[in-house]
């Protein structure tokens, strides 16, 4: 979190900092230095993402998440970029509902939250590819009105 404010002193500054703030700048402030540190929060971020083993297997499904790989039974699924996207975003957050606000924000961007019907779509079309059934899920449970749960727990063996 980056602290944007008019205040200056250097108590303002400590308590702040010390209630959790990231970094801190005054106004005025420079737009390039405010992207700069920005840019520097980022890459101090705990990339989430990387608690995830980095390839999750079951029932002869392999998701390589390193080298975007994904294969059935030993043979290769051919993914849109998307349909990766959205699997990526899924095996990322193992057993988490996510919401249709959610996953469409982090596959196609904030512009698309309420395009529900591309989620039917893709869901529908990577659960064809996975060999899966939405009536009896494996591995993409629906949560009526709500959004998707990937199902497989990375740290559980492999069949």
């Amino acid at each position: 979190m980056i602290v944007l404010t008019a205040r200056h002193t250097q108590s303002d500054k400590v308590a702040l900092l010390d209630a959790g703030a990231d970094d801190y700048v005054t106004k005025p402030f420079d737009t390039e230095e405010l992207l700069a540190r920005i840019r520097a929060a980022l890459r101090r971020r705990p990339d989430t993402d990387q608690s995830v083993a980095a390839i999750v297997e079951c029932d002869g499904l392999v998701v390589d998440l390193t080298r975007r790989l994904v294969t059935r039974d030993g043979e290769r699924i051919a993914l849109t970029p998307t349909e990766m996207s959205m699997l990526e975003v899924m095996v990322g957050n193992p057993g988490r509902l996510l919401t249709h606000d959610f996953l469409l924000r982090k596959v196609w961007g904030p512009g698309y939250a309420t395009e529900w019907n591309y989620l039917r779509t893709y869901v529908g079309q990577l659960r064809k590819k996975l060999g899966d059934d939405a009536a009896s899920p494996r591995f993409i449970a629906t949560e009526p009105g709500v959004g998707y749960r990937w199902l497989v727990d990375p740290e559980a063996p492999g069949d």
